[in-house]
């Protein structure tokens, strides 16, 4: 990652998953959506590989971004969806100036749901509040395919997009190496080294780093995941 520093890091932190364990825990250093958060849905570590438990499979995601919300009220701008994303945080204290990077498993890719890979910076986890950015990318490639930012603002279903890019480019397919930083207000996403997002945004300025999967994709919630997650953070 092209901004990062070349001085020692706050804090760091990597794994590959060597443990078997719903949810992840990794000796206490993972916070999870259901265990912590209440509201969203945990995270299991199995042969390796990191992926989502399956969520409610309630209401289906519909929003004006991906372009399937229907009759929009007049905002324009709602959206739709049970939003319990599969979420985990690192615990602890951790540097706001964050560079996070994950190996994606992807098979059996589909358009039938919006299969994610989710990046998260600046993340924090108590009763039924999540706050956060997370930067993610759908596991496909085709002009379906697309990049994200956004922000978390708290409460279940409450997220702001700050910044969405259609096109192949955007997906992402197993093997790749994706890639999330925030230095201040900018926030980076990158696949295979190349920035492909960027967004700015002033309101969160402390918490973890951490993954995340989208909700309602069923029992191909074992279809993606990461294989190695790392993550330095600086002050």
């Amino acid at each position: 990652m092209t901004d990062q520093p070349s001085k020692a890091p706050t804090r760091s932190y990597k794994t590959s998953f060597a443990r078997d364990e719903n949810p992840i825990s990794e000796g206490g250093l993972w916070l999870n959506g259901r265990r912590d958060g209440i509201d969203w849905i945990d995270i299991v570590s199995k042969a390796g590989v990191v992926y989502g438990e399956v969520t409610r499979m309630g209401v289906a995601e519909r929003r004006v971004e991906q372009g399937n919300l229907g009759s929009a009220p007049q905002s324009g701008t709602a959206h739709i969806g049970d939003y319990d994303d599969p979420t985990a945080i690192l615990a602890g204290a951790w540097g706001k100036n964050q560079f996070v990077r994950g190996k994606v498993f992807s098979r059996n890719q589909t358009e039938k749901y919006f299969q994610e890979v989710e990046l998260r910076l600046r993340s924090t986890m108590t009763p039924h509040l999540c706050t956060g950015y997370e930067v993610f990318w759908r596991c496909l490639k085709n002009e379906r395919a697309y990049a994200e930012i956004a922000r978390w603002n708290g409460k279940v279903g409450d997220f702001t997009s700050l910044k969405k890019f259609f096109g192949p480019q955007f997906g992402v397919k197993d093997g790749d190496l994706v890639e999330a930083s925030i230095i201040g207000n900018l926030i980076r996403g990158y696949i295979n080294g190349v920035e492909v997002i960027s967004a700015e945004d002033h309101l969160l300025d402390s918490g973890s780093p951490g993954i995340g999967f989208n909700f309602g994709v069923g029992n191909t919630n074992v279809d993606h995941g990461f294989t190695y997650f790392e993550a330095d953070t600086y002050d």
